[in-house]
């Protein structure tokens, strides 16, 4: 009697849910926009037309003084709701990441690592002896940033 009442529940919860489905659905069909075909083209006659010669755009935005750390909490920030996300937070390391993972799988395996780490140890060994003396070694380091300007003045 049990294994009944357990089957009638299932297929009235398996019917629920397929109705709640279809009706999903159709409310996305009624929202999605026509097919070309059926959109007749603008008559041109009826295309509005307007005089722009003493017309003027808006303003131009100005731009607020932000700390550095501000501008810095705006690079992460990409949908600017105030607060980073793991996501956000992880999103700037995409590119180095793939440069990286040359099979493409997503997933970063030691031979990957080891790879981009012989590259940059043959291109510094420059006498080829497996060894690398201070001055070789200093070729690994990365690029210096680049001096801003002392005076954000026009001059």
């Amino acid at each position: 009697m049990q294994r009944f009442i357990l089957g009638g529940l299932t297929v009235f919860v398996m019917l629920s849910l397929g109705l709640f489905w279809l009706q999903g659905r159709a409310e996305v069909e009624k929202a999605a926009p026509l097919p070309l075909a059926s959109v007749a083209p603008p008559d041109p006659q009826s295309v509005p037309s307007a005089d722009l010669t003493d017309i003027e755009g808006p303003d131009l935005p100005e731009a607020t003084e932000q700390t550095r750390e501000q501008r810095r909490f705006g690079r992460y920030d990409r949908d600017r709701d105030g607060r980073i996300t793991r996501n956000e937070m992880l999103s700037t390391r995409v590119d180095a990441f793939r440069k990286l993972d040359k099979d493409g799988n997503n997933l970063l395996t030691f031979e990957e690592w080891a790879v981009a780490t012989i590259t940059k140890f043959d291109g510094a060994d420059t006498n080829r002896d497996q060894s690398l003396t201070p001055g070789e070694f200093r070729k690994t380091a990365p690029p210096p940033a680049k001096p801003k300007p002392k005076c954000s003045c026009g001059s």
